[in-house]
This record gives C-alpha cells, sequence and structure tokens, in this order.
C-alpha cells in the first residue's frame, strides 16, 4: 500500500516561507507551520509547463494557478515547490469557492464576540459559507450572475482574481522572474474570462493573451501572444496520474 500526500509536493519550501510569525514553542511542540495542499496537482502541471517551453525542469521558474472551489497558487524554481498560498490548512490564501482565504486572524474573535459564537463555529463559517458565496453566490452560479449586470457578482470575481494576480506578483518577485504560468483545475480550465482578468493585470511582465488561443476549455495549449515575454498556458491536470508516477517511482 502507498501513500501519497497532497503535502509532500510543497515539503521543498525553505523555512522563511512555512515559518509563521508566532512564538517558535508552537511549532515545536505542535509542528504548527505552512504545509501547501493539491500538490499532486502542481507537480502534475508544473512538468508539463516545463514542457510546453521547452525548457528542463530544474532550469524553469513556473508559477502554477489551481483555481477551482478550492484555490491555490504555487512558486516552482528550478524543479522544487518554493512557495505556496495555502498553508497548516486550505483556509488561507486566494478567495475560494467557499473559503475566505486570507483574513486578519482578529475577524475570528470579532466575530465570535458578536454572533456570540465559539472559535469552531466561526471557522466553519470561514471555510464552508465564505468565499464568493459569502460576498455572492455559488462559482457555479456566479458567472452569468456577473453577465445579467449582479453587482455582488462582480465584486465577488474581482475580488477572487485580484488575490490571483496579487499571488502571481509575488511569487514573481520571490522567484525573480517567471518563464511560464500555467491554470488549471475547474475555473482556471474553462473559464476563458478569467484567465484573461488575471493576465490583464501582469502587463508589466510583458504577458499578453491571444483573445482566439484563450478560447478554449479543458484543452492543453499555450494561451499567451506569440510576442508575449511569459508564456501563459492551460494545462488540464491529472492528480491520478501524478499519483501512479509516485506509486512506481516508489515501489521500483
Amino acid at each position: 500500500m502507498v501513500a501519497v500526500f497532497d503535502t509532500a509536493f510543497h515539503q521543498t519550501m525553505p523555512k522563511k516561507a512555512y515559518m509563521y510569525g508566532i512564538p517558535l514553542e508552537y511549532y515545536d511542540k505542535y509542528l504548527i507551520r505552512r504545509y501547501g495542499f493539491h500538490g499532486t496537482s502542481h507537480s502534475y502541471v508544473s512538468k508539463k509547463a516545463a514542457e510546453l517551453i521547452g525548457k528542463p525542469y530544474e532550469e524553469s521558474r513556473l508559477i502554477v494557478c489551481h483555481l477551482g472551489g478550492g484555490a491555490s497558487v504555487s512558486a516552482i524554481s528550478n524543479g522544487r515547490c518554493i512557495d505556496t498560498s495555502m498553508g497548516l490548512t486550505p483556509l488561507e490564501g486566494l478567495i475560494m469557492g467557499t473559503r475566505s482565504g486570507d483574513v486578519d486572524p482578529a475577524v475570528v474573535q470579532f466575530i465570535a464576540n458578536k454572533e456570540n459564537m465559539d472559535v469552531n463555529e466561526v471557522l466553519n463559517v470561514l471555510n464552508k459559507k465564505s468565499g464568493v458565496l459569502g460576498i455572492s453566490s455559488d462559482f457555479r452560479d456566479i458567472e452569468n450572475a456577473a453577465k445579467e449586470g449582479n453587482h455582488l457578482a462582480e465584486v465577488a470575481l474581482d475580488a477572487f482574481v485580484y488575490r490571483v494576480a496579487k499571488y502571481v506578483g509575488a511569487y514573481t518577485a520571490a522567484m525573480n522572474g517567471v518563464d511560464a504560468i500555467a491554470f488549471t483545475a475547474g475555473v482556471g480550465e474553462n473559464d476563458k474570462a478569467t484567465r484573461k482578468k488575471v493576465c490583464e493585470y501582469l502587463g508589466y511582465l510583458g504577458v499578453k493573451i491571444d483573445d482566439a488561443a484563450n478560447d478554449v476549455r479543458g484543452k492543453r495549449t499555450v494561451i499567451s501572444a506569440p510576442d508575449s515575454k511569459v508564456k501563459v498556458m492551460l494545462i488540464p491536470t491529472n492528480e491520478e496520474l501524478a499519483i501512479a508516477r509516485e506509486t512506481l517511482r516508489l515501489v521500483k
């Protein structure tokens, strides 16, 4: 029997990326640190991205945007994950389908005091009743609602895209550049508007999207223009294959 952990790919993060600014005793006693998730997806997609740009994986600087109901961004430099947006739990990072993502920790105390809730009840709200659902509606309905002029749906989508673009910018700085940006998972693979909106924030990197190439769903392809300084691509994830490869590597 083989266990493949969703956190394993991110174990190459350096301490400066995974340590929280809390008393060290909590790390020593409970191993409270950033772990990250979606690891099998980030591993598979980043390797495919290196193939698409024709550069050795060990010499590439890649950013993977796994955007779905759960969403995370990772930075892979020279074949190693150096940072990812999720933390001790999948609650940290991007605004997601039902998860709040990054939030001032004092918000937990504030809601608990105002709503007469305990910590567990507030965390349930942040995990299951927040994100784009909390601002507007379910991911499956929000795009149509925005097209119909629903202001809150537009705000929720804008907030989601904005957080993705901020993480891409941060990870570009962390790697001192980026060779390719890959979109994957339910939203990343199927929503051309979201991909384009994220990339509109990246003009300073020389990113240019080819609208015709971007007009696709669930197909591995380069969606950036030929003169884009950074390659942008859509790569459907295959976590099952990534798990199978890890299993084969272990049992050989």
